[in-house]
């Protein structure tokens, strides 16, 4: 799957949750590689920050991005709707310190995304693919995220709350394509005990009913009750009974806990890349969220590739026959036992280096090891299968060398390593020329890569 942006833009305007200033923000179309950005355009410059978890500077009661004088706050509603909807580039031009926050949910960006449409850009998307558990836990509050591999992004949340009114709520997301139906609508929430404290912080000046789920599960006098919707500007009501207080009922029974589940994505989302795991998360809050995106992004900024996922225990796509059916290399030049990833851009093949190899007899007798030559022709028969795979008889043509350029070796292959080779066009075919980037890993690490070109020639 390729990367995708907005195919044009589009605007939101409202109350900002914790300002209230009423505030404009466009969503534009961006390049490849640019990610997602916020431009602050009602100051000097312009400037722009990147929507990266390193760049949060506080988490009360939203997530707030900063890059020197330049922030913006409650950031995680338009920030879950861009990534469930798989938008990889856009630029957020805001005129203000904050998000508007419109009815307190991510479906406003939803429905002006599904209006508007997204477009495919050239490069294709970096997933990064969760391996293995990866754990984090605030002590302090108990909260914790745990991320589990899985072929695609899900995510589940369990909140508790020590009220009559809300009491312990799960919800699960097991597809991103459920995004608008079962999460986006969920109301951000807020308890009547809280309000007086989050007012005496400068917070939540643009609350209200309409963009807001709001909890009365503690008995409180009347006179303070009208105190508060003073301080909201809102008429006097008579709290008699606990529950939600809103107008309108809720739209799920576990709308908190959806609303909960939707932050989550928003805060994950400044990991920076499209990722496949599954998250379990309970308890969270934009504190531990940014905690654990943080540690993510560490992972990430640090694994410029990641090794291609094998299990030995599935069948490949293409067995040695087929690769013999194709490829004009037999014994002792056929490098790749069998093609375990294939499509129009790229391949994996899987090399099973054994002592048997008949070059270990002189490289070297003493230290069997795979000569570097030898992994780069691996990649390059990997890249004949790619190429001669999509053509009718692919037995009439061969792939040759024209060029190599950029290799680094970085690593002894010894025999008993599994060589996982991944090669990807880096252009169109033209003229019977490919270009091509190759790496080659044992286990994680990356053992070779080089950029080489062939050329397609029919047999005569």
């Amino acid at each position: 799957m390729n990367q995708l942006t907005l195919k044009e833009s589009f605007s939101v305007e409202g109350k900002s949750l914790h300002t209230g200033q009423v505030l404009r923000a466009t969503f534009t179309p961006a390049a490849v590689g640019t990610g997602i950005r916020f431009k602050r355009v009602d100051l000097e410059g312009a400037p722009e920050i990147p929507a990266l978890a390193e760049k949060v500077v506080d988490t009360t009661r939203g997530t707030v991005i900063a890059q020197g004088d330049a922030r913006v706050s409650t950031i995680e509603h338009c920030m879950a709707a861009l990534y469930a909807m798989g938008v990889d580039n856009c630029v957020i031009e805001v005129n203000g310190s904050e998000m508007p926050i419109l009815d307190g949910s991510a479906m406003p960006y939803v429905e002006n995304i599904q209006r508007v449409g997204l477009e495919e850009l050239s490069a294709e998307k970096d997933y990064y693919i969760i391996k293995s558990k990866t754990k984090f836990k605030d002590e302090e509050s108990g909260s914790q995220i745990i991320i589990y591999p899985d072929d695609h992004f899900s995510v589940e949340v369990m909140v508790e709350y020590n009220s009559p009114v809300l009491p312990n709520q799960f919800a699960i997301l097991d597809n991103l394509e459920d995004f608008p139906a079962k999460v986006a609508s969920a109301r951000t929430f807020v308890f009547v005990r809280e309000i007086e404290g989050l007012l005496s912080h400068g917070l939540i000046k643009g609350g209200d009913l309409d963009n807001a789920i709001v909890i009365y599960d503690e008995p409180v006098g009347q006179d303070r009750i009208d105190a508060i919707c003073d301080l909201v500007n809102v008429d006097h009501v008579q709290l008699k009974n606990l529950g939600y207080i809103n107008p309108t009922p809720l739209k799920w029974d576990n709308e908190p806990a959806r609303h909960k589940l939707m932050d989550l994505i928003g805060d994950i989302a400044l990991v920076g890349r499209p990722l496949k795991g599954r998250v379990v998360a309970i308890r969270p809050g934009h504190t531990v969220n940014n905690k654990f995106a943080r540690m993510l992004r560490k992972e990430v900024k640090h694994t410029d590739v990641q090794s291609p996922l094998y299990d030995p225990n599935v069948a490949p796509l293409i067995d040695i026959n087929g690769i013999r059916s194709m490829l004009p290399h037999r014994y002792p030049f056929l490098l790749i036992d069998n093609i375990i990833e294939i499509d129009q851009k790229h391949c994996v093949a899987v090399k099973n280096v054994t002592v048997n190899e008949p070059f270990f007899q002189g490289h070297f007798p003493q230290e069997p090891v795979m000569p570097g030559v030898l992994q780069i022709e691996a990649m390059a028969q990997a890249a004949g299968v790619l190429v001669l795979n999509y053509l009718d008889e692919p037995e009439k043509y061969s792939t040759y060398f024209l060029k190599i350029d950029n290799v680094k070796f970085r690593q002894k292959v010894v025999p008993g390593n599994t060589l996982l080779l991944s090669v990807s066009l880096m252009t169109e075919i033209r003229r019977g020329c490919a270009v091509v980037k190759g790496y080659a890993f044992v286990g994680e690490k990356i053992v070779c890569e080089a950029e080489f070109m062939a050329q397609i020639i029919k047999n005569k």
